[in-house]
Formats: C-alpha cells, sequence, structure tokens
C-alpha cells in the first residue's frame, strides 16, 4: 500500500513539473503555437487619440522565422475610423480569396476623413512602428503598396522613406516625377487601367519614365480594357505577390 501511495505522489510530481514546463512566459514556444491569425483588429494612440487598424497574421505564422511585411495603403472610398472598411477593397479582398498566395504580414492602416495619406503619415508610421515590434517582420522584406488615394500615398511616401521598404506596388496612383531619382533606388511594379477615367493612366507613365530615365528597376502593367478598379487584376495575378516577397532590401 505505501509503494503504491508513493508512485502516486512521484507521479503528481511529475504532471505538476510538466504542466509548469509548458505554461511559460507569453514569449514561449506554447505561445507561439497559440497565437491568433487571420485578421486582427489592432488599436493605437496617435497625438493622444485611439485609432483602429487590422493586422493580416498568416495561418501558419510562427514567430521562431522572421516574416515578410506588407504596408497596404487604401483609397478615398474606405477613410474612416472603423477599422474595417479599409479590408473590404484591394488587398483584404485577395487575401481572403487566396490566402496561401500571402505568406506574410500585412498591415492595414485607416485613412481618417476628409484627409489624404500625405496627412495621416503618423498613422501610417505608427501602425508599422507597433506591427513590427508585435511580430516576427523581416526588416529587409518589408514593402509598401497602395491603390487609388494609396497609390499616390505609396509613391509619395516610398520616394520619403526610400531605406526602408525593399519594393514598392503602386497601383492607379501618381506623384512628382522630381521625386524619380530617390524611387530609382527602390525595385517597383506599377499598375494602371487604360480606361481609368478617375486617375488618368499618363500619371503611372508619367513616373514609370522618370524612373526609367533615373535607372530605376522599375516594371509596369497597364491593363486593357479596365477602368479605375486596376487593383483586383493585379493583386489577383498571383506573379505580383510572388515578385514583391522576391524583394530584398
Amino acid at each position: 500500500m505505501r509503494s503504491h501511495l508513493t508512485r502516486v505522489l512521484l507521479l503528481m510530481g511529475v504532471i505538476t513539473l510538466i504542466g509548469c514546463a509548458t505554461t511559460t512566459g507569453k514569449g514561449s514556444h506554447m505561445a507561439s503555437k497559440t497565437a491568433a491569425t487571420g485578421f486582427i483588429d489592432k488599436t493605437m494612440i496617435v497625438s493622444g487619440k485611439e485609432h483602429r487598424y487590422v493586422v493580416y497574421v498568416p495561418r501558419d505564422y510562427t514567430p521562431e522565422k522572421a516574416w515578410p511585411l506588407i504596408l497596404f495603403l487604401h483609397g478615398a472610398g474606405e477613410r474612416g475610423d472603423d477599422g474595417l472598411l479599409q479590408t473590404e477593397v484591394g488587398i483584404g479582398r485577395a487575401i481572403r480569396r487566396n490566402a496561401d498566395r500571402f505568406p506574410c504580414l500585412v498591415v492595414m492602416p485607416q485613412c481618417p476623413k476628409n484627409v489624404w495619406w500625405d496627412k495621416a503619415f503618423d498613422e501610417m508610421e505608427t501602425a508599422l512602428d507597433q506591427t513590427e515590434k508585435e511580430y516576427a517582420a523581416d526588416p529587409a522584406r518589408v514593402y509598401l503598396t497602395g491603390l487609388s488615394m494609396g497609390g499616390y500615398g505609396a509613391w509619395i511616401y516610398g520616394a520619403a522613406h526610400a531605406d526602408r521598404f525593399a519594393a514598392l506596388v503602386p497601383i492607379c496612383g501618381g506623384s512628382h516625377p522630381e521625386d524619380a531619382e530617390r524611387l530609382a533606388k527602390i525595385p517597383i511594379w506599377a499598375f494602371h487601367g487604360a480606361d481609368d477615367q478617375t486617375v488618368p493612366p499618363a500619371k503611372s507613365r508619367e513616373m514609370v519614365d522618370a524612373i526609367k530615365k533615373a535607372k530605376g528597376n522599375i516594371k509596369y502593367t497597364e491593363f486593357p480594357g479596365i477602368g479605375h478598379n486596376s487593383w483586383d487584376a493585379a493583386y489577383d495575378d498571383p506573379n505580383t505577390i510572388k515578385w514583391l516577397l522576391k524583394q530584398r532590401r
């Protein structure tokens, strides 16, 4: 009887030790196995005000390796403060349709109402910085893309921070040709619809020509028969993200 009791007590001690070993701190291996994935709602404080944004985390995410990170800038129609609209158009839609094509983190800030991205750089930067701190993002593989108003934002912010991004994918946007020298330092693949009546394709062509003259590494795809919504064709093409994630800084 005594030997049986001893064995029971020893077994209980082993179970206790195992339990302690598998419930360590937040950075533990077990914690990484249960990390939330999918479209994760986030908040940040900018100038004393709370803002909402979203981070997409791949299903097989683990902090044991470094992941590519894409910063996505939405268009004018998705401005607001609900923290959700920006996930419904563009890259968010493409991820929901073909998640396997996006083995990367994607941060999706939301531009406030009645302003353009050039007036919301603080929100953009804070969301990006916070995501890099919270997740295992590879600093050599941080990318910038955007559509329409966000296409303009990608050109402008990319030129101002050319040393931060490994590549740009601006869609149906435009910017200042005088930024070509700085943009020439980054691999770029630009897209536009040939029948775009909202942002004329001449805006993209102008930037492409200027960067080519500056001897930059730029690709350009213009979709015949497509109007302003060229982002679906761009993001739905598996080669777009495949090309993007191959670029390194």
